[in-house]
Order: C-alpha cells, then sequence, then structure tokens
C-alpha cells in the first residue's frame, strides 16, 4: 500500500507543470464545474467541508442567499420543498455547459411557487415563456398582473397597476370592482351595465354622474325631447325608466285622479318643463276632444261640470236634482245631444213629449199632442190608454191583442167597432149568419157562444129542429139582418110527398119532432 503511494506521489512531481495541473485536477476534482462556479474552481472549501458531504448544502445557502431565505421562511418554491440536501436536485463537476437545474415544464408543480396558477393561467396557450423570460432566473418572474399585462391595459395606467382589484384570472371581462367605493354606486338597472357603456374612455376617469350625460339620446329618441330638463332623477330613478317618483299630488297643483293617473306626461306637457304654465281646466286639454267626439262645445268649457277623472262616460250632472226636467224611464238613458241640440245655455229646450217625438208621432198629430196620455218614458209600445172611455171597451181576448192589430193604420181613428171589421178571416159561416158576430159570439172565447133561438126569435125551435144546425136553414149570405121565412115549406119543399096539394103549412097535420106522426082528427083530400 505504502509502496503504490509512493510511485503514485513520485510520478506526480516527475511530470512537466501543465501535465501536474490535469492530473491534480482529475484525480482531485471529478470534472469541470458549470461556467457560473468557474472562479470557484480553485478554492474548493468554498463548496466542501473536508470529510463532511452532509455540510455541503450550508455552503451552498452562503452564496445562494435568495433561495436560503426561502428556504427559512418556508416561502417560494425552495420553502415549500421537503428538506434534502441540495446535490440531491443540482450535481455539478460535469462541464461548464451543463444545466444542474433541469425543469420538466410540463409536469412543474406550480403551486409549489408564491404564484400558483388558476383560472385563464392555467390554459393551454399559456407558455413558461411568456412570464419567464430565456436568461433570467424563473424565480425573478414578477408576480403582478400589470409586469405582464402592461399591453393589455386599455385603461393606459389610468387606474394603476393592480390589476387584481377588478379583474381575476378567469376572465378579463369578469370584474370584481366594487363601484359603491367610488362617488356613484351603481344601483338598480345600472348594475346590469357594461363598464363601457358609460365609461367610454377606457381610463375610466372622469366619466360624469349626471343622468343626462349618458341618457340624452335616450331622451331624444323616445322620451321627452328634452322639454322636462336634464334633471332625469327629479321623475325618475335607476330601476325602471317607468316607475318614476315623481309625485304629482305632492310635488304640484294638480292632484292626478282617475284616467288622469295613466296619462303620458307629454299628453298635457308639450313644451318645455318649467317654461310653460300648463292650464289646470279640463278644457285645455280636452277642447279636441269634445270638438271631434264630443259636444262641441255646446255644453261649454266646465267639463267638470258633468264629467268625472274616472272616465267620460260617467257622468256627476244630476238631470233631476239640477233641472226641472227629472228623467225617468228611456230618458236616464238618452244622450245629451239627443234633446240638447244647441248651445248650452243659450237655449231653452220645451219639456213636452211632442217637442222632441214630433218625427216618431206615427199617429200624424190626430192623437194631439199630449204623448203621455198613453204613453209612458219606460217603452213607446207600453200604453195606458183606457179604451173603455171609447166606444169600443176592450174586453176578454181584446183587451190583449196589440194596438196595431185592429188599428191597421197609426192615425188609429180609422178602426170599425163591428166584429166583423177584423174578424171577416176568422168567420167559418161565411156570412150565413151575418156580420154581427156579437149575437152569438162573446170576446172571451170564440167557442165559448151562446145564442137563445126560441127568445130571440119569432121561430121557436122544438122537436128536430131543437138539434139542427144553425146552417141547416140558414143557407144564403147575408150583409144585414138576418131574415128568413117561418114557414115549413121553406125548407120542407124538397121533403113534401104532397107536391103542394096540402099547401105549405105543414104543421097543421105534421108535429116538429116527426114527419110520420099526424095530428089527431086531420085528414081528408087534399086541396
Amino acid at each position: 500500500m505504502r509502496s503504490a503511494l509512493f510511485r503514485l506521489v513520485l510520478g506526480f512531481f516527475l511530470l512537466s507543470p501543465v501535465a501536474q495541473a490535469d492530473t491534480v485536477e482529475s484525480v482531485i476534482m471529478p470534472g469541470k464545474v458549470i461556467a457560473g462556479h468557474a472562479k470557484l474552481e480553485t478554492d474548493c472549501k468554498q463548496c466542501h467541508v473536508r470529510f463532511n458531504r452532509s455540510a455541503q448544502s450550508g455552503l451552498c445557502l452562503d452564496c445562494h442567499k435568495d433561495v436560503a431565505r426561502d428556504v427559512i421562511t418556508k416561502q417560494g418554491y425552495h420553502g415549500r420543498l421537503k428538506e434534502q440536501e441540495c446535490r440531491a436536485c443540482h450535481t455539478e463537476h460535469k462541464g461548464r455547459d451543463v444545466n444542474i437545474a433541469p425543469l420538466d415544464e410540463k409536469g412543474f408543480d406550480h403551486s409549489l411557487t408564491d404564484f400558483a396558477l388558476k383560472g385563464g393561467h392555467t390554459n393551454s396557450k399559456v407558455q413558461c415563456r411568456d412570464c419567464h423570460p430565456k436568461g433570467k432566473k424563473h424565480r425573478e418572474a414578477p408576480s403582478d398582473c400589470y409586469a405582464c399585462h402592461r399591453k393589455d391595459d386599455k385603461h393606459k395606467g389610468s387606474l394603476g397597476k393592480a390589476c387584481a382589484d377588478c379583474h381575476s384570472e378567469k376572465n378579463w371581462k369578469d370584474t370584481l370592482f366594487d363601484h359603491s367605493k367610488t362617488k356613484f354606486p351603481l344601483t338598480g338597472k345600472h348594475r346590469d351595465v357594461q363598464c363601457k357603456s358609460c365609461h367610454s374612455d377606457p381610463k375610466f376617469k372622469g366619466a360624469p354622474t349626471q343622468c343626462v350625460a349618458c341618457h340624452r339620446k335616450d331622451d331624444q329618441r323616445k322620451g321627452h325631447q328634452g322639454k322636462f330638463g336634464d334633471k332625469c332623477e327629479t321623475c325618475h330613478t335607476d330601476r325602471d325608466w317607468k316607475n318614476i317618483r315623481f309625485n304629482h299630488d305632492r310635488d304640484t297643483k294638480y292632484p292626478l285622479r282617475g284616467k288622469h293617473q295613466f296619462a303620458k306626461c307629454s299628453s298635457c306637457h308639450t313644451g318645455f318643463l318649467y317654461k310653460e304654465k300648463t292650464a289646470t281646466q279640463c278644457v285645455a286639454c280636452h277642447r279636441k276632444d269634445d270638438e271631434s267626439k264630443g259636444h262641441k262645445g255646446r255644453f261649454g268649457n266646465k267639463c267638470e261640470s258633468c264629467h268625472v277623472e274616472k272616465n267620460w262616460q260617467t257622468v256627476t250632472f244630476d238631470h233631476d236634482r239640477q233641472t226641472k226636467y227629472p228623467l225617468r224611464g228611456k230618458h236616464a238613458q238618452a244622450k245629451c245631444s239627443g234633446c240638447h241640440t244647441g248651445i248650452l245655455y243659450q237655449e231653452k229646450l220645451t219639456t213636452t213629449c211632442y217637442a222632441c217625438h214630433q218625427k216618431d208621432d206615427k199617429h200624424k198629430g190626430q192623437e194631439g199632442k199630449k204623448c203621455e196620455s198613453c204613453h209612458n218614458e219606460r217603452n213607446w209600445k207600453e200604453t195606458r190608454f183606457d179604451h173603455g172611455l171609447s166606444r169600443f171597451p176592450l174586453l176578454g181576448k181584446h183587451a190583449k191583442v196589440e194596438c196595431k192589430k185592429c188599428h191597421l193604420t197609426p192615425t188609429f181613428k180609422d178602426a170599425k167597432t163591428d166584429c166583423y171589421a177584423c174578424h171577416k178571416k176568422d168567420d167559418k159561416h161565411k156570412l150565413r149568419l151575418g156580420t154581427d158576430c156579437g149575437t152569438c159570439h162573446n170576446a172571451r172565447d170564440w167557442k165559448a157562444w151562446n145564442f137563445d133561438h126560441d127568445r130571440r126569435t119569432t121561430f121557436k125551435l122544438d122537436g128536430a129542429h131543437r138539434g139542427l144546425d144553425c146552417l141547416a136553414c140558414h143557407k144564403k149570405p147575408m150583409t144585414g139582418k138576418i131574415s128568413l121565412s117561418g114557414t115549413c115549406a121553406s125548407c120542407h119543399d124538397d121533403d113534401d110527398v104532397h107536391h103542394g096539394g096540402f099547401g105549405r103549412d105543414c104543421q097543421r097535420c105534421h108535429f116538429t119532432n116527426s114527419f110520420k106522426k099526424i095530428r089527431p082528427g086531420m085528414g081528408g083530400m087534399p086541396r
């Protein structure tokens, strides 16, 4: 062993100086260190402790103070790794150009660093070199957004460099900015509006807070065209344009009632707000309504005398109380213009029926002008004329018959009182019993007839005559008084088997109940 060592040392000293240097390097130092450590090559103790390999990591950290700080504070990539020797990852003496800090970019766990990748940073399109430029240490990559996204900043630095105050890694458009911390908190519909709708300049600073600054176009296109001034908030809220807080009842001298509550502001306020004093009289707004579909000025300008705000058709004018002509029946449903055809207050209307209903008079004046004598306000057809005071009292079925059934013309003067005038078509006897229907019939019922032939004529019905039909004897039509011969032969000429040999007075021999029965004591030859 000693002889071998001796020969080695002797050989070393026999070499040339250059050869001696190469031999020392190859014998004592396994290989060249990286370029960054080259200046330490001649002083091994800078990195090595004699006969104590575990002490090498401490010497590494003496030089690499930034890594040492991470290890001590448990921060950064090295501070989060489990405790181990530096050489476990970083090997030296492999040559000047060897990478002693190799990195698996695809498998590297970025959560072990101070900047865990989240949201858009995890996108496969994002490359390590986007944040870690070549030639610089990975740990030198800045963690603030602005360092990488300066070119993306549409605000041109006007909002500072703290991008994370508003934006998140998930999406640039999804913002976290708390607008309530500004001088213009977002409420109502403003919460749903995109930033650029109000902030036309990406710098965002200097955006006006007046409503009209953003909504002037809305006012011009579908609003008030500037007529109501610039203070939109006086009436509108940010919840909805249609939801207004202007209280017309409280803030003006004209409370809105009925239909006025639903009217558009521009319907009454046609001019510029504050420069125009809107009249409070109804006719100021509704004159056109009166002219086109109303009274055309006939009832004056005080619409409120009759109408209310609830509805034009609902009127408050009490005709019964305020005039001398109470409205009854159909009159209560009539239009005012039906009677009032002239100018109100300049025309005195007569209160007679005939004044308005002359054109309706189908009697052509024959019944006079006192329509109320027969008619009432409820219905023209419902009359109260007392027919009992006329020459023809209405009895039985006649009481239920319409006037026009007998009175064929509206003058009513043409109606006759004889039954046959109306019942000619009903006469089943064909005039053989005359025209005086009342002789047998009554007004209660056609079928309920009664005629006492014995009492009312000179020809008593007895025997076989009693069961005969009237028309058996009354065979010829008669328009006047009924007159028949009382002799037997007038009816029984055809039955005379004697051929007139015994004269025409059949009853001298025969009885009325049978021809075959002969009176006693009668006989002899024919005359």
